[in-house]
């Protein structure tokens, strides 16, 4: 969250336990090399949604989708929405993505921002639940990352291997396996 206002306890816990996340796991396993940049110069926007239902989640996105379009991105590059009181059940959270999908089109944002997804369930077509490889997109609550196409062009171009990050990803967690990652995410920065 960029604003000042006080947190509730809860709110704290969950942005700490977010924010850990970023920096352990995502920036500190390079999972996604173009993360630390916007992390650095604090343009990662964290909004807690208290959404319960779909419907909720669908409206706390659309605010979000139409504050990052209209926002600078020197100011806010990127948007956390984190979902900690709803689609807990990852089948629930795959189906609202397809929702989140056409929001962006009906929004005719389509070109403009696009929306990533992690949760603590997360799990690739065609792997098993307790595969290594689904850690790459595990977060520590359901989380929809609203991102700037133009963003993830520059960073593509300053990245020259940016197609092969899925797979360097997946090849990391493999070699980290599930003890030398509940270490590594076990430690406080």
């Amino acid at each position: 969250m960029n604003e000042t206002t006080a947190l509730s306890p809860d709110h704290a816990a969950i942005l700490e336990a977010t924010r850990h996340w970023l920096t352990r796991a995502v920036i500190g396993l390079n999972l996604c090399p173009f993360a630390k940049s916007v992390h650095v110069k604090n343009q990662i926007r964290y909004v807690i949604s208290e959404a319960t239902d779909l419907a909720g989640v669908l409206t706390d996105l659309e605010r979000e989708l139409q504050t990052l379009a209209q926002t600078d991105a020197a100011e806010i590059d990127t948007t956390l929405l984190i979902l900690p009181h709803a689609l807990a059940d990852f089948a629930d959270f795959n189906d609202a993505t397809w929702f989140a999908e056409r929001l962006v089109q009906q929004l005719r944002l389509e070109g403009t921002l696009q929306v990533a997804s992690f949760h603590p369930q997360f799990q690739f077509e065609g792997t098993e639940p307790d595969d290594i490889e689904n850690y790459t997109n595990r977060a520590p609550y359901p989380i929809l990352h609203l991102l700037r196409e133009a963003s993830i062009e520059r960073a593509v171009e300053a990245f020259p291997d940016a197609a092969d990050i899925y797979e360097r990803n997946q090849e990391t967690l493999r070699k980290l396996g599930f003890d030398g990652w509940q270490d590594w995410m076990n430690k406080r920065d």
